[in-house]
């Protein structure tokens, strides 16, 4: 009885760390939807304008070297 309780008891841990990942998966699939949502595509546009700007900040240095 006592070599089922501890085969049982493996098996527990390994669903119970599955069971883990899988909802730290699904909140932060959740998190990045909301955060779309809330920010929506203007903090998309924030970040591929910055980028923009840095390159073209990178650019005019390297002309100057």
């Amino acid at each position: 009885m006592n070599t089922k309780a501890k085969v049982n008891k493996k098996d527990n841990k390994g669903i119970t760390l599955i069971a883990l990942i899988i909802t730290i998966i699904i909140l932060v699939i959740l998190a990045a939807v909301s955060i779309r949502a809330v920010f929506g595509d203007k903090m998309v546009k924030v970040a591929t304008d910055g980028a923009r700007k840095l390159r073209t900040r990178a650019k005019k240095r390297r002309r100057n070297i």
